[in-house]
């Protein structure tokens, strides 16, 4: 069975820090760029970051450039985000998600239009509250 699945999730307080993990189970992540995207109640859900295949190449939000940082790990077959300088506002269910690279793909659209997405993980909350 393909699939990701997102932990890592919790409640945290301000400023606090994170990290969540995407593990595929069923396929290799090594010819796919990945994605993290969140929800928030009420709110459309938003491009978080994404990371291509390669690991080189790297695009994240403007809420979030400087606080959180995507990374891979080809041999776990995971993929993180760390979460730093948390806000209220990043309060979320943050979901993980699997475009397969190909020329056309680029990260950019992938994370701002959800272009090429095959996978999406089921989401892990996280909540961020003093």
């Amino acid at each position: 069975q393909l699939q990701l699945v997102e932990s890592g999730g919790g409640l945290v307080q301000p400023g606090g820090s994170l990290r969540l993990s995407c593990a595929a189970s069923g396929f290799t992540m090594d010819y796919y760029a990945i994605g993290w995207f969140r929800q928030a109640p009420g709110k459309e859900r938003e491009g978080v970051s994404c990371i291509s295949s390669s690991g080189g190449s790297t695009k994240y939000a403007d809420s979030v450039k400087g606080r959180f940082t995507i990374s891979r790990d080809s041999a776990k077959n995971t993929v993180y985000l760390h979460l730093n300088s948390l806000k209220p506002e990043d309060t979320a269910v943050y979901y993980c998600a699997a475009a397969e690279q190909s020329v056309a793909l680029t990260i950019q659209a992938m994370c701002k239009y959800s272009v090429g997405i095959t996978y999406w993980g089921k989401g892990t909350l996280v909540t961020v509250s003093s």
